[in-house]
């Protein structure tokens, strides 16, 4: 029996076929498209960067919005090569999310850790990714330097030729008075993250936040002893000295601390706290909006704190009037402490200064964390260009 060969006209079609196979090839190869509608969804490319039957279906839908560069038409298969990159350039892994803002931490703020992949559980802030690897800086749309612990890399970091679109960071928590000025480095910041309420990215040592029915259920701790101050930091030019020098002839002080002698850990603190009914907040040195972990510690711990620091109107725009004693409301130390004695003796009185807790809870920030995904979310929200002139001038004035 004799083979029967195909018709001409199934040949020519066959043949029509296969054209359009090899061109399709070619195009692919070498043309690089650039039109909108020929990417295979994420979920069908295996792990070898190979378009499945789903990736096929897929390019048979007219008006897709998606790009792929560099593909290989092989039969029924399509390879995947990489995107076309853009600025700021991030490895394969990084760029699964265009919309996503690397940030990196130059260094561990005072050398403490904190957890990398913390900001949407710990903040609902999505789309950020933090790095801490400098041979990454490139890929970073903002780096975070820490005031207090880049002084060695200032030479180096004059060196560095960033990107237009990179955002550099100041980001310092102490006071001017405790904080080092960096010589040559006063305009090579776009952003500051401070505790002031005027920096760019505002991060205070801690806020009220409202009371959950269980935070509603507050109880005073019991008491037994008046007046506490826990301090290491003592030197005698200080004010807060000076003044609790003073203060310590009207009324007994319990002294806590390396320099009292009477050093208690971290288990013990606030245990020690909370059985004050007045805790001496004196911050280090009075500097605007400079309200320390001083004051919240005592706040979240059922204790009143009397404070050395800015003005009472500083402290009235994050705390209720109500909360705290303010040493500038007397005109002696030793009508501060007849004062003390009276609330001792009147549970009444004493009990105002926590009416406040029906409503607010208070909240220690997250040192380098929040500060770090703060940030993110600050360039994420705000793509314009910015630079921070004068940061010296700002900061110590």
């Amino acid at each position: 029996m004799t083979q029967e060969t195909p018709s001409r006209p199934l040949q020519q079609v066959l043949l029509g076929i296969f054209v359009l196979l090899g061109f399709g090839a070619i195009f692919c190869m070498y043309y690089n498209p650039t039109t909108s509608w020929f990417k295979c969804p994420d979920a069908a490319v295996s792990e070898y960067n190979v378009c499945t039957e789903a990736c096929l279906s897929f390019l048979e839908v007219k008006n897709q919005t998606q790009t792929i560069n560099n593909c290989t038409v092989n039969d029924t298969l399509v390879e995947v090569k990489e995107l076309t990159t853009k600025s700021p350039q991030l490895d394969k892994k990084d760029s699964a999310d265009s919309s996503e803002v690397v940030i990196l931490v130059w260094s561990w703020p005072f050398g403490q850790t904190f957890d990398l992949e913390s900001c949407e559980s710990g903040y609902g802030i999505k789309g950020c990714r933090l790095i801490i690897d400098r041979n990454r800086i490139n890929e970073a749309h903002g780096v975070m330097f820490h005031v207090r612990d880049i002084g060695g890399d200032v030479p180096y970091l004059k060196t560095l030729s960033r990107p237009a679109w990179q955002n550099w960071v100041w980001m310092n928590m102490e006071s001017p008075t405790n904080s080092p000025q960096l010589p040559g480095m006063d305009d090579m910041f776009n952003l500051t993250s401070n505790y002031r309420t005027d920096s760019d990215v505002w991060v205070p040592y801690g806020h009220l936040v409202e009371a959950s029915e269980e935070d509603k259920a507050f109880q005073i701790p019991q008491k037994d002893k008046l007046v506490c101050w826990i301090v290491s930091h003592w030197e005698d030019k200080l004010w807060r000295v000076e003044y609790f020098n003073e203060f310590s002839q009207h009324i007994n002080v319990e002294g806590y601390g390396r320099h009292f002698g009477r050093y208690i850990d971290n288990k013990d603190y606030f245990k020690v706290m909370s059985s004050c009914k007045f805790y001496l907040a004196f911050e280090n040195s009075v500097h605007k909006d400079y309200i320390t972990e001083k004051l919240f510690n005592p706040l979240m711990h059922g204790t009143v704190p009397v404070v050395i620091g800015p003005p009472r109107e500083n402290y009235e725009k994050f705390i209720p009037a109500d909360s705290f004693i303010h040493v500038n409301d007397f005109k002696t130390a030793k009508e501060l402490a007849e004062h003390l004695k009276l609330l001792d003796q009147s549970q009444e009185m004493y009990e105002k200064y926590f009416a406040w807790r029906k409503h607010f809870v208070p909240k220690l920030s997250n040192f380098g964390q929040e500060h770090a995904c703060l940030i993110c979310n600050h360039l994420k929200r705000n793509k314009n260009f910015r630079v921070f002139k004068n940061v010296n001038a700002w900061y110590w004035g």
